[in-house]
């Protein structure tokens, strides 16, 4: 199995600097700064690159299950948001919740459910994440 990586540059003070990250493969590069991680500001986050990994690596694990399960979808749509919170030891990413819609012909809302819960469980981002309290509100459409 590959092995992926990304990189960060930071210059400067916590709140006064700024940076980049990037994407080993060239698909993203994006700027941060104090004030995009931990206020209102423009640019990226490692939270932002969290949620999207997380929810991803949902949806393909959903379409897995749903496929394996005799029942293929049509689409898969995930939102995870990811919230970093001030503790006392400091920061802590302590919450991630998905939100998911998916078009799966011929399925129950009950499996869908069940196949829905499995796939949080079982992808490899929820793994990585097993001290966060992972939360998934999933839904079929259409």
């Amino acid at each position: 199995m590959p092995t992926r990586r990304a990189s960060a540059r930071w210059e400067g003070t916590l709140r006064e600097g700024s940076g980049t990250m990037s994407f080993g493969s060239g698909a993203f590069e994006g700027r941060y700064s104090f004030s995009s991680r931990f206020e209102e500001g423009t640019g990226t986050n490692p939270e932002e690159l969290i949620a999207a990994a997380h929810a991803g690596c949902f949806s393909m694990a959903l379409s897995g299950n749903l496929s394996r399960a005799g029942h293929p979808p049509a689409a898969i749509t995930t939102e995870a948001k990811v919230t970093i919170e001030r503790q006392e030891a400091g920061f802590r990413i302590t919450k991630s919740h998905l939100t998911c819609e998916a078009t799966v012909p011929g399925i129950s809302e009950d499996e869908f459910r069940e196949q829905a819960t499995a796939a949080k469980a079982g992808c490899p981002v929820s793994a990585a994440l097993a001290g966060v309290e992972i939360t998934l509100d999933a839904r079929l459409v259409g």
